[in-house]
């Protein structure tokens, strides 16, 4: 998008600073690239970055912010000349400052050095047409993008956020890094324990500081040629259309209701990635290890509405299919044997009861059964009730989820939650099976998904909130033991933190390897009813998802036509109901909501808990250390109670699909 507005320029000529030149040809310019990886690895979109990089470099310096694994190593030594490992202190700005203290004098030797970090992807766009225009600008510095000024700060609510270049590409002539400015600046460099300091003592300052002090600088793409303050965040779809080289990983795990303030896509945002040819399987493998599943869910817009006919299944290139059935009740199965007999693609069915009766029954049941895609039926009656579903799936059936003959694994029940209304039962059972067996046209575009993404992991319907009181409360008392049994398992993968992005009914597909870390835990059925496991069925029905992530599969969520409409409409009228007191945007909602805390059943002691965090939240902190384990201790005795009334009638909470 070429204007004479293109490289928006700010200068502040003094006399102690040399006049700038442009990047000549011959030049020599080094890179310092920082990377953090919480597990000590590199992920691909490193390797790929560094690749693009190393095409515009005399030298690439990685600087490894903690551990680094044999095989992290191995992936950065062919694309990178030295690497660097430090303790993980002071986020990306202090290793850029030990980079620079470890090259030294040595620094004179180079034109122009390239600070920058791995919280982008690229090249998306090429490297090249940006360099180029860049090279030939009379500037001491310049940026990738900028950010305009903002009156309050934004991070402060007082106060100025200054112009500023974004830090994560900051490019630099020698005219200002070999001059006593530059020095000083590394030298008197504050420590940044938090993401915060990191934003307010260098990022927000730099420019400021190096433009004062009469050093010119420029942004590659300015957000005075955008809709907005922030284009990096707000409109990269634009910055990608313009030729700019990088994404940056923000928009993908940001705060969605911040997002959607803005209208952020990052769907489209995703597609349009994809459409300039970048491997976009890279990006899926490192945000669905690095990012919330929820999170992760909501801002790439990962829910699939299927249509009912075939529209993308590749018969040349067939998945193979297990499907895996557990039979509560013999009696009572619903439709589920006619849905699975209309499968129709080959598979390979089993089915589990922990009953003797019942495997009787259901063995009549096949030997009339006209399934004519079905190549082989198997019948377990499993040893132990305990855990129902997911025993029956993670020990009653473990060495078919071994098995390497299976692409694919199609999880069903026929159970049908205690203690509800008959309509909610009902729309329970449908909710959870059509939308993954809604018509065989439907299943093969749901299989399509599979052979289109080798990264997806696990497909299933989304949280359930019709008939239920989920929303807010996925979790339930399962958090804590999800924490415990995630270090257990190895996951690293940040938890969701109020409701998890999980198959809360029970059913799924999956690839057999997405299952892995669950699967391989050596489960028995006596894990299942052990009292220091209690509730390990369910702890582990909301892990799947961060166990596939683990492995850097990702999710996605799936609905037929008719559950899509239904839920959208209920939804909106449940949200429209909840707003209707409350101002501003729904992120100004929320934010209100969560600043007053929970509001309980509306006592007397709620409200004003309430209205002190509201209006007085210096005193609600200072009496805390009353007030929250007091609080805690009656919630836990109303949970005991409602606990007891609960098993005194047989059934579990009302508020569990």
């Amino acid at each position: 998008m070429p204007s004479s507005e293109r490289d928006l320029l700010t200068t502040s000529p003094s006399a102690a600073v040399a006049d700038p030149g442009g990047f000549g040809a011959g030049g020599r310019r080094l890179v310092v690239y920082v990377v953090w990886d919480r597990r000590g690895g590199v992920d691909d979109f490193v390797a790929f970055a560094l690749a693009g990089l190393r095409e515009h470099a005399s030298r690439v310096l990685v600087v490894v912010n903690g551990a680094l694994t044999d095989e992290g190593r191995a992936k950065l030594e062919p694309v990178s000349d030295e690497i660097l490992v430090r303790e993980n202190v002071g986020f990306d700005i202090w290793a850029h400052k030990e980079a620079l203290e470890h090259v030294g004098e040595g620094i004179a030797e180079f034109d122009e050095v390239v600070l920058t970090n791995d919280t982008w992807f690229g090249p998306v766009r090429p490297f090249g047409p940006v360099f180029d225009r860049m090279d030939a600008r009379d500037v001491h510095f310049w940026g990738m993008t900028d950010h305009a000024r903002e009156e309050p700060n934004p991070f402060t609510g007082k106060g100025v956020l200054p112009y500023h270049l974004q830090s994560f590409w900051i490019a630099v002539r020698r005219e200002m890094f070999l001059s006593e400015a530059w020095r000083e600046y590394w030298r008197d460099l504050p420590q940044m324990p938090s993401y915060f300091d990191a934003v307010l003592k260098h990022e927000a300052l730099f420019t400021e500081r190096f433009s004062d002090a009469g050093f010119i600088h420029a942004a590659a793409y300015p957000h005075t040629e955008y809709p907005t303050d922030h284009p990096a965040l707000f409109n990269p779809d634009l910055l990608l259309a313009d030729g700019c080289p990088l994404l940056k990983r923000r928009p993908l795990f940001h705060y969605p209701p911040f997002l959607d303030r803005h209208a952020v896509i990052g769907r489209r945002i995703l597609q349009q990635v994809d459409s300039y040819g970048f491997p976009i399987a890279m990006i899926w493998q490192n945000l669905a290890r690095n990012v919330a599943p929820k999170t992760l869910n909501a801002d790439a817009g990962m829910l699939e509405v299927l249509p009912d006919v075939d529209v993308a299944y590749e018969a040349l290139s067939p998945l193979s299919l297990l499907v895996s059935l557990h039979v509560a009740d013999a009696d009572d199965v619903g439709d589920v044997f006619t849905r699975i007999a209309e499968i129709p693609v080959p598979f390979d069915l089993v089915i589990t009861t922990p009953f003797a009766d019942d495997g009787a029954k259901v063995r009549e049941r096949i030997d009339a059964w006209d399934a004519p895609n079905a190549h082989s039926v198997d019948v377990r009656v499993i040893r132990s009730p305990r855990g129902r579903h997911m025993s029956a799936f993670f020990v009653g059936c473990r060495d078919l989820l071994d098995d390497q003959r299976y692409d694919l694994v199609l999880k069903l029940h026929t159970r049908v939650p205690a203690k509800r209304k008959a309509t909610v039962s009902r729309y329970f059972r449908r909710y959870q099976t059509e939308n993954l067996l809604s018509s065989p046209g439907y299943l093969l575009n749901l299989l399509a998904l599979f052979q289109r993404e080798p990264g997806l992991g696990l497909v299933f319907p989304p949280m359930i909130h019709t008939g239920y009181a989920t929303a807010g409360r996925g979790w339930l008392s399962y958090r804590e033991r999800g924490v415990v049994l995630a270090k257990r398992l190895g996951i690293r993968v940040p938890l969701d933190g109020i409701s998890p992005l999980a198959p809360l009914g029970g059913m799924w597909a999956a690839r057999p390897a997405a299952l892995r870390l669950i699967r391989d835990a050596g489960w028995r059925y006596e894990d299942f009813g052990a009292p220091e496991k209690k509730g390990l069925a369910r702890t582990l029905e909301r892990l799947v998802p961060l166990a596939a992530g683990e492995l850097g599969y990702h999710t996605r969520t799936v609905m037929n036509a008719e559950f899509a409409s239904l839920s959208h409409l209920s939804l909106e009228y449940k949200v429209d109901q909840l707003s209707a007191t409350l101002p501003g945007y729904p992120i100004e909602q929320i934010q209100f909501l969560h600043r007053a805390g929970w509001a309980g059943h509306g006592g007397i002691v709620a409200i004003t808990r309430m209205y002190m965090k509201l209006n007085h939240p210096r005193l609600a902190r200072a009496i805390e250390p009353v007030t929250v384990p007091a609080g805690r201790a009656a919630r836990f005795a109303i949970r005991r109670l409602r606990a007891v009334k609960a098993r005194l009638r047989g059934g579990g909470s009302e508020d569990q699909p």
